[in-house]
């Protein structure tokens, strides 16, 4: 029964079709004056619900043409804020490494941070100057708020930086009153503590408060005096009752740098202390 209701229907599209065929032959043979009073009288009657079906139909299109276009701005709108406060970030780092030039004068070269560290260790990065530039090895690489590392090997247009994290690294510091005097290493090689560093060597009669900042002290002739390297936070320990090592928090974290500056020979002549504390970002 469903097979012969299915031929019916099939038959009765067929005759509905070809009489459709039919009226549009008799339509189009009609004269003018009696056709198109016909063709006016089909729109208004018969084919309005389909011509306003039709019209609702163009109309929904577009809008959903317009939805979707407001939907693509939001998302780029959400995108674009979403980076807003990293750009903002750059731009303020940006700025305060062109205030350290200014106060600089000269003695340094800028560098972009590739982020591209050795294969054999990850506590290094590259940045883009090297010998063409007047890159040499053992220059200190800064940035506004302090210490980043020393040049460890130079190529003809990039470098390679050993930051104050990496296990070989060592620095000849003071408190920034000129009262202690000693040697700052990393806080251990692994692990969290990495991000630390030491402050060793200093006399155990001589106390060192919470707070106190650590700079560069030139001794050594390898990096110029005054660079900031971080805070003391605390004692990591004592050694046999002669001796005291303090904990640092670094002035600057190797990750969050995009931009550097690497200082040549001309400003270990003095003391770049009033330069990096006019600086902003070290406030």
């Amino acid at each position: 029964m469903a097979l012969g209701a299915d031929r019916y229907a099939s038959r009765g599209d067929t005759l509905a079709f070809l009489g459709c065929v039919v009226l549009s032959v008799a339509a189009m043979s009609l004269p003018e004056r009696i056709r198109d009073p016909l063709a006016r009288g089909l729109r208004q009657t018969v084919l309005a619900p389909l011509l306003a079906l039709q019209q609702q139909i163009g109309l929904l299109a577009a809008s959903l043409a317009r939805y979707d276009l407001v939907v693509a701005q939001r998302d780029s709108a959400a995108l674009a804020a979403t980076f807003l406060p990293e750009l903002r970030g750059e731009n303020v780092r940006l700025r305060s490494l062109l205030g350290l030039g200014t106060k600089l004068g000269s003695g340094y070269v800028p560098a972009e941070v590739l982020h591209e560290s050795e294969p054999t260790n990850p506590l290094t990065f590259i940045v883009s100057a090297g010998k063409k530039q007047g890159v040499k090895p053992l220059s200190a690489v800064v940035s506004p708020e302090g210490l980043v590392g020393i040049v460890s090997g130079v190529d003809a247009q990039t470098s390679v930086v050993v930051t104050w994290a990496h296990p070989e690294f060592r620095a000849s510091a003071m408190a920034a009153d000129g009262s202690v005097y000693g040697i700052v290493a990393p806080r251990g090689s692994d692990g969290p503590r990495v991000w630390l560093l030491q402050l060793e060597g200093v006399a155990y009669r001589q106390l060192v408060s919470n707070g106190t900042q650590i700079l560069t002290s030139g001794l050594g002739g390898v990096m110029p005096r005054g660079i900031p390297i971080g805070t003391v936070v605390g004692v990591a320990g004592e050694a046999e009752g002669w001796e005291r090592t303090y904990l640092i928090r670094p002035a600057v974290h190797p990750a969050a740098v995009t931009h550097v500056m690497i200082l040549t020979a001309a400003p270990l002549r003095g003391d770049l202390r009033s330069v990096f504390e006019s600086s902003p970002e070290s406030q």
